[in-house]
């Protein structure tokens, strides 16, 4: 079969743009998580800044990604590559964690609060020792979200010169390569389904 023969032939090829695509995303994910800590933990503090986050992040989560890609190309410090991109996916992020990481930790039992205030614990310490443990799952779900909106969104990268699997579809796209498009499909899809999979069972145990 050409598909097999053509991987066979270009699995170095293959293997640095999967490479590519896993770093680019883990990345990513690590900054948006590092980010969306900080803003959950700052609207814990200031209820309508979760509002107003929320708000902002779902109108930059609903702008086209290629349109994302390209307002931010001439912003200073950005430009073609892979920072811009980088900067992109945790702009996207950022809507799917705060809606998660804010939801589970306001919706933690008000009288299990209220005990652990009488206890005399202070606010900080109510949040990371009563709100954050009993909200594990909400809070996993909006990662596994932003992890699988992430791999699908870097494939777009590749326009701006980002790399990845997205390179191999859109040089097959211009040289008419069906295998080169095809594997990049596969390689695509496959990351996706693995890693939700995989995630949804580490979910699973945290019930």
């Amino acid at each position: 079969m050409e598909l097999i023969r053509f991987a066979q032939r270009n699995y170095n090829l293959l293997l640095r743009a999967l490479s590519e695509h896993i770093q680019m995303v883990l990345i990513a994910l690590a900054l948006s998580i590092l980010l969306a800590g900080l803003l959950t933990l700052a609207a814990m503090y200031f209820r309508r800044l979760g509002i107003v986050l929320t708000y902002v992040f779902s109108i930059v989560y609903s702008i086209p990604s290629i349109a994302l890609f390209a307002l931010m190309i001439p912003m200073p410090g950005m430009g073609l590559g892979r920072t811009t991109a980088i900067t992109v996916l945790v702009l996207y992020n950022q809507f799917l964690l705060l809606r998660n990481f804010i939801t589970g930790l306001g919706g933690v039992d008000h009288a299990i609060v209220e005990a652990a205030a009488g206890m005399g614990m202070t606010r900080t310490q109510i949040i990371f020792k009563v709100r954050l443990p009993l909200s594990l799952k909400p809070i996993f779900v909006g990662i596994r979200l932003a992890l699988v909106s992430t791999i699908a969104i870097a494939i777009i990268a590749a326009f701006i010169g980002a790399g990845g699997i997205g390179l191999l579809i859109t040089i097959g796209l211009e040289t008419n390569n069906n295998n080169r498009v095809l594997w990049g499909v596969i390689l695509s899809v496959g990351l996706g389904i693995i890693t939700n999979a995989a995630l949804v069972l580490v979910e699973r145990r945290l019930k």
